[in-house]
């Protein structure tokens, strides 16, 4: 698929002729690139409705997803690092976050720029609807003060818990998704500048990841995973 998972599209089983159609059983399996250690989910059995209207039926179970999130977050796809040469729309510093937060404001009297991490912390759980899937993401993210000698202070850390949901849909064999965030809740897990109600960051940090995370995930996404 790309540099961090690959997938298996290898028979089942013999494929089973009859009269009107052939079935094909696939394994569907993603693996994080060079690791074939099977994922911690069980494949359930399902059927394609019975149509005639094309002549070829494709059907991707729930398992297919959850091994593709337990594949991107094995190789570290859901680690991210947001920095000011990085961040598209304005740069982020310790004096924007100071002019919310007081704590910072009195940690970091000299304005330095910040640096993002962002982490999955679980596999991100997996959710099959019609056309779409949800994709519940429990992460972390910890903001840093980046030094003139380019050395890192950790000023606080949050607990991040998000909604998703990814609209699938086929184009040039390939299968592509478009990714959209829900909802949002942040919790603070530690912080070196003492302690401050997060309420006052949620529309800085949810404008961030709108602009700088999401579009990063759907330029991957339209990228496509490859067809049998």
């Amino acid at each position: 698929i790309d540099d961090l998972a690959e997938v298996d599209y290898s028979l089942n089983s013999l494929p089973a002729v009859f009269r009107p159609f052939i079935d094909l059983d696939l394994k569907g399996i993603v693996y994080p690139a060079g690791n074939y250690t099977g994922p911690p989910y069980v494949a359930a059995p399902f059927t394609i409705p019975d149509q005639s209207d094309s002549m070829l039926y494709l059907a991707f179970s729930e398992y297919f997803f959850q091994t593709s999130s337990f594949a991107y977050y094995t190789a570290g796809a859901f680690n991210i690092t947001i920095a000011e040469e990085t961040c598209s729309y304005f740069n982020i510093s310790t004096e924007i976050f100071g002019s919310i937060i007081p704590e910072v404001a009195k940690y970091s009297v000299t304005p330095y720029p910040v640096m993002l991490k962002l982490m999955a912390t679980e596999i991100p759980a997996i959710s099959l609807e019609q056309d779409s899937f949800t994709a519940e993401i429990q992460g972390s993210m910890e903001v840093f003060a980046v030094l003139p000698d380019s050395t890192t202070q950790s000023l606080f850390t949050m607990n991040i818990a998000a909604n998703t949901s990814i609209a699938l849909n086929i184009f040039d064999q390939k299968l592509m998704g478009s990714l959209c965030l829900n909802r949002l809740q942040f919790s603070l897990a530690h912080s070196n500048v003492g302690f401050f109600e997060i309420s006052l960051l949620e529309n800085i940090l949810s404008y961030i990841l709108q602009t700088e995370v999401i579009p990063s995930a759907n330029a991957k996404l339209s990228k496509g995973f490859p067809l049998p």
